[in-house]
């Protein structure tokens, strides 16, 4: 399990603080959105979790061990893959090898069957691969590590369109019942069908905390005729097809897919 417990974080060079007096909890064996705009504080929440960033109050906590301490027992069950990043000029077999033994669950299994489905060789040259293979090796490591917390900061920007649809696959296919996925994301297309539980952050507060199914219980996601609003709709978007709408889910209606996005806008503009 994972609590922020009354966080208040600030840069030095800014005057607002990025959090203050933040709590959540975070429960083992999901899959969690955490979406927002830029700015919002999606990446300094993941640096505050991993122990990279330190809050000046209040206590962050995995598995009930404060995150600062920055254990060798905490960090091994951890893993961020962060927006920007860079590696080394080596072939990844090598890099692989550098890595892996700080985290004892690594699976060469999953690694092969991760850089298979990425359509990447094991010994590529990481100083050849273009930006978003370098994302798609890293992901890859990420996956085999086999932690039970897994960040990603996101993870998709870079990626070509058929790139995504291997990093869907890839994550879904490599989701055990132990491992807690945070991905921290603007592009809700690309994880919509991933995730099990939604956060939505704006302004650096939480604005929604709830499971899909929550969300999908109590709200029906359709297209109607540009007539057809009635009161129980929250939220409407006029798109080429009709108003894209958002409503309340009666007895009678049947559970439609989420639609990221459509929530995502409704939030935060308040409407929900």
């Amino acid at each position: 399990m994972i609590e922020f417990q009354n966080i208040t974080f600030s840069y030095r060079d800014k005057s607002e603080p990025v959090f203050d007096d933040f709590c959540l909890r975070l429960e083992q064996n999901k899959v969690y959105g955490l979406l927002g705009e830029n700015g919002t504080g999606k990446s300094t929440l993941l640096y505050l979790l991993m122990g990279l960033l330190r809050p000046s109050e209040g206590h962050i906590t995995v598995d009930g061990t404060d995150v600062s301490r920055r254990k060798r027992t905490t960090l091994q069950q951890m893993y961020i893959v962060p927006e920007e990043f860079e590696l080394p000029t080596m072939r990844f077999t090598d890099y692989v090898k550098a890595y892996r033994p700080f985290y004892p669950a690594f699976s060469e299994d999953i690694l092969r069957r991760c850089m298979e489905e990425f359509h990447l060789p094991l010994d590529a040259r990481l100083n050849q691969l273009s930006m978003g293979d370098k994302k798609k090796a890293l992901m890859s490591f990420a996956l085999a590590t086999n932690v039970r917390y897994l960040l990603m900061d996101e993870p998709t920007n870079g990626l070509d369109v058929p790139s995504k649809k291997q990093f869907r696959k890839v994550i879904a296919t490599s989701m055990t019942e132990d491992r807690t996925l945070i991905i921290a994301t603007h592009q809700l297309h690309d994880v919509d069908s991933l995730l099990d539980h939604v956060l939505i952050l704006q302004r650096s507060h939480l604005l929604l905390d709830a499971s899909v199914t929550e969300i999908c219980e109590k709200y029906t996601f359709d297209v109607r005729p540009n007539d057809d609003i009635d009161e129980n709709v929250h939220y409407s978007e006029r798109t080429p097809q009709g108003n894209a709408t958002l409503s309340l889910r009666q007895p009678d209606d049947e559970e439609t897919p989420l639609n990221l996005e459509l929530l995502f806008n409704a939030v935060t503009s308040h409407n929900l």
